[in-house]
């Protein structure tokens, strides 16, 4: 199975969840997707295969994003760094505050987590808004990296991300547009 087929699997595991975290917002949830083994090889394979060469860090975010993220790094021959809430990383830590389709967060990540001038790739479940991903952005630039590309596999196209990150200069691909 490859290609369409893949596609076609993951767009078929991914459940609408009606009015949750709250009214108005449809949830996707992934938790079908990452039980089936055949979607989940769907998923990883094909967020390897929008992936440019010679990367040498896979970053993901906190908490669907790093769940994705780490198989991605192992198939590349890459390390895995995740960006997390507050409070859930020790150490030494830059943040991030970004806007939500329904709130605000903030992310974290460890001062000492890249190198300066390694080339990162950003793995996400899903391009929203945009705020995520840009949010990892500012950190992975923080860190003196070079943010080479983000692979998400859900863009929901009736949401603004592609446009937030075309203004802040960030390309991506995305596996599926829902």
């Amino acid at each position: 199975m490859a290609g369409s087929d893949d596609k076609q699997l993951i767009l078929d595991l991914i459940r609408d969840i009606p009015d949750f975290p709250k009214p108005g917002v449809t949830f996707k949830d992934i938790t079908p997707l990452l039980a089936s083994p055949a979607g989940l090889r769907a998923a990883v394979s094909e967020l390897v295969a929008l992936a440019p060469e010679r990367i040498d860090i896979v970053v993901g975010m906190e908490a669907r994003g790093f769940i994705l993220a780490a198989p991605v790094a192992l198939e590349l021959g890459a390390g895995f760094v995740p960006v997390r809430k507050p409070g859930k990383l020790p150490g030494n830590l830059y943040s991030e505050q970004f806007a939500l389709e329904y709130g605000h967060e903030t992310l974290t990540i460890k001062t000492d987590a890249v190198l300066p001038g390694a080339r990162v790739l950003v793995i996400d479940d899903v391009l929203a808004t945009g705020g995520t991903v840009g949010a990892t952005a500012a950190l992975v630039h923080r860190l003196g990296a070079e943010l080479v590309h983000v692979g998400v596999l859900m863009e929901l196209g009736s949401l603004p991300g592609a446009e937030k990150l075309a203004e802040l200069g960030i390309g991506y691909s995305a596996v599926v547009t829902v």
